[in-house]
């Protein structure tokens, strides 16, 4: 019986360690560290902070509806992208654009305030030509970018805690200027104001998701950003234009 009970002991133990750190990680969505009071000043101010201070991260950017067009001449509608940042100054994405009822991929690169594409025919890098629009690094900058955009929310309203993804998310609503929207559609709209649902982390305040919707004189446009593996190793760099 001695030797029984010696044995029981440590295996219910391991046991309880097993089943509170399954429930653990269940209730908590994956996230560590305290949750953020859900209260709206203390999220935003957060959410903010945290946006201001990235170093690298990974974006996708979609479109869906009335055509937004990347080009001077309206021929390039964007359909979404796909990218990545890294502090201070530098993004690449790969775009895809439609052109006469056809998709096509373009690549940007954004170093330093220097814009490069490439060429939708040939696919060779080149500076962007005069009246492009789509500067993938401007969604970062912590003086126009997401963290003003936080800052400046104006009717902002917390609808709840949501499941997004299987993770625990806050949802936020609220009011982005015209300026700040100009900078996250990475300027393919501007001179409107609108309104944003936002979904961010619990912990840190960080943004995982962000919908809103646009208006042009041809209809409506929806927009939906994701964010993704924050502090993740990317090195952007200058295109090679050899061809």
């Amino acid at each position: 019986m001695q030797r029984s009970s010696t044995w029981e002991f440590p295996i219910r133990s391991l046991i309880s360690v097993v089943i509170l750190g399954w429930c653990l990680a269940a209730c908590g969505g994956g996230e560590t560290g305290p949750t953020l009071a859900p209260d709206v000043d203390v999220i935003v101010d957060a959410a903010a902070e945290t946006m201001g201070e990235i170093e690298t991260v990974r974006f996708t950017l979609e479109a869906d509806g009335e055509s937004i067009y990347i080009d001077p001449a309206g021929t390039l509608a964007f359909r979404s992208a796909e990218g990545r940042y890294q502090a201070p100054t530098s993004a690449d994405a790969v775009v895809v654009v439609s052109a006469g009822g056809f998709n096509a991929q373009v690549g940007a690169v954004a170093i330093d305030g220097e814009l490069w594409i490439t060429n939708p025919i040939t696919g060779v890098w080149e500076p962007t030509p005069e009246g492009y629009s789509f500067d993938p690094a401007a969604l970062f900058d912590p003086e126009i970018g997401f963290r003003p955009l936080l800052a400046e929310l104006t009717d902002v309203t917390l609808v709840g805690t949501e499941t997004r993804d299987g993770e625990t998310r806050y949802h936020l609503t609220g009011t982005a200027g015209a300026e700040r929207i100009s900078t996250v559609t990475a300027g393919l709209v501007s001179n409107q104001d609108v309104m944003v649902d936002l979904w961010l982390d619990p912990v840190d305040g960080s943004l995982t998701e962000a919908e809103f919707a646009t208006t042009s004189s041809g209809g409506t446009t929806e927009w939906r950003l994701t964010f993704l593996d924050y502090g993740a190793d990317i090195t952007v760099e200058i295109p090679d234009f050899r061809g």
